[in-house]
C-alpha cells in the first residue's frame, strides 16, 4: 500500500494519503483547505486516482478541503453519520468498510472528542488513524461538540487499546514533533489513559484542562458541516507572481518565509501601530508603515509597480487590510500569513 503522511503547521494537523499499488485508487483523510494544491499535486505525481475523501469528524481547529477534492473525477465524500455533514456522498457506521482496490479501512467508532468521531483501521491491523481521539501520549478534549469524558475512556480501551501491540497509531494531530506511535506503546506510556490509569482520575483530569476554544471554531464547524464548500469561486486560478494560498475567508496568503525571501520583488505594507513597528518584535526595514485605521486615507502612498504584501503582527489585521486595497484597485496583493509571530 502506498502510505504518505502530511503535515500541516497552521493547525498541526495531519492528513494521510492511502493508495493501492495495483489499482492506484486511494482515499486522503482529513485534509486541510489551505493544502489542496500540495494534497492535488501529490496525488498526481504518484498516479494515484483519488476515490474517497474521509474527515474522520467535524474539525474545529481549520476547515476541510472535502469539497474541493471531491471536484476530481469519481471522488466521493464519506464522514460518520452521526457528523450530519451536508455534501457528504456516503455515511458512514461502525463497522463499515471502506475499499479502494485492494486495500480497505475499517471503520471504528471512537466517540467522546465529538460524537462523531471514529477511527480507520487497516484491514490487517498493522495501523490505525486515531484522528483526535487517541493522540500521542494524550487524548482528545471533551468540551465540546457533543464530546464526552466517559464515552472517549470507553472507547479508547474497547476500540483501539483491543488492536494487537504492534499496531501502528497515526494521530489526527501532534504539537511536539511526533508522527506515529503504537498499541503497546500508549497502552504502557499514555499518562492520561494507559498504564494504571484509573477512569476517575483520567475524567478528572480531564475536566480541569480548562483549554481555550479552537480560534476557529465559529468559522470552522459551520463550513465542515458543509465539507468545506466554499462560498466564492475557488476554482479561480491562483497568481503566478508568488505561491499564494487562498484561505476559507477567500484572502490570499503566502507564507512569511516566502516574503522574507522576496523582499525585493514585492512592496511590503506593515499596518501595525507606529509603538509596534518599533516595538519588541521589530519590523522589515523595507516595510512601509501605514496603520490599519489610516490604509483608506493613505492607500495611494502605496507604489504599485510591485506587488503588494500586507504584514501586521499575526495576520488578522493584514488580511482586513487587503479589502481596502482591493477596493481601490489594487490587485496584486496578499496577506503574510501568521505575521510577525510566524
Amino acid at each position: 500500500m502506498i502510505f504518505r503522511q502530511l503535515y500541516d503547521a497552521a493547525s498541526s494537523t495531519y492528513t494521510y494519503i492511502l493508495g493501492c499499488e495495483t489499482s492506484a485508487d486511494a482515499v486522503i483523510i482529513d485534509p486541510v483547505y489551505e493544502q489542496f494544491t500540495r494534497d492535488s499535486a501529490l496525488l498526481n505525481e504518484l498516479g494515484l486516482r483519488l476515490k474517497y475523501v474521509l474527515d474522520t469528524h467535524v474539525h474545529a481547529d481549520r476547515v476541510t478541503a472535502a469539497w474541493r477534492l471531491k471536484q476530481a473525477p469519481g471522488a466521493r465524500i464519506a464522514i460518520a453519520a452521526a457528523c450530519k455533514v451536508v455534501e457528504a456522498d456516503e455515511t458512514l457506521h461502525h463497522g463499515d468498510v471502506i475499499t479502494f482496490g485492494a486495500c480497505g479501512l475499517e471503520v471504528r467508532a471512537t466517540r467522546g472528542h465529538t460524537s462523531g468521531c471514529i477511527t480507520l483501521v487497516a484491514r490487517d491491523h498493522q495501523l490505525a488513524f486515531t484522528s483526535d481521539c487517541l493522540l500521542i501520549r494524550a487524548a482528545g478534549r471533551t468540551d465540546f461538540q457533543g464530546g464526552d469524558v466517559h464515552v472517549i475512556w470507553q472507547c479508547i480501551r474497547e476500540q483501539i487499546f483491543s488492536m494487537p501491540d504492534e499496531c501502528l497509531l497515526y494521530p489526527g494531530h501532534d504539537y511536539s514533533g511526533r508522527t506515529v506511535s503504537t498499541v503497546s506503546e500508549e497502552r504502557r506510556f499514555n499518562p492520561r489513559i494507559g498504564a494504571d490509569a484509573r477512569e476517575e482520575d483520567f475524567v478528572g483530569y480531564m475536566k480541569s484542562l480548562g483549554l481555550p476554544h479552537p480560534k476557529l471554531l465559529d468559522i470552522a464547524v459551520p463550513a465542515n458541516l458543509h465539507a468545506g464548500k466554499p462560498t466564492f469561486d475557488a476554482s479561480a486560478p491562483e497568481p503566478e507572481w508568488a505561491p499564494v494560498v487562498t484561505s476559507f475567508a477567500g484572502v490570499p496568503e503566502v507564507e512569511i518565509e516566502w516574503v522574507a525571501r522576496h523582499l525585493d520583488d514585492v512592496t511590503l505594507v506593515d499596518v501595525r501601530l507606529a509603538k509596534e513597528f518599533t516595538g519588541n518584535l521589530g519590523h522589515v526595514s523595507t516595510a512601509l508603515l501605514i496603520p490599519l485605521d489610516e490604509l483608506r486615507d493613505r492607500w495611494q502612498e502605496i507604489p504599485q509597480d510591485k506587488p503588494v504584501i500586507t504584514l501586521c503582527q499575526s495576520g488578522r489585521r493584514s488580511a482586513m487590510a487587503l479589502s481596502i486595497l482591493r477596493s481601490n484597485g489594487i490587485n496584486r496583493i496578499a496577506n503574510a500569513s501568521s505575521g510577525m509571530l510566524a
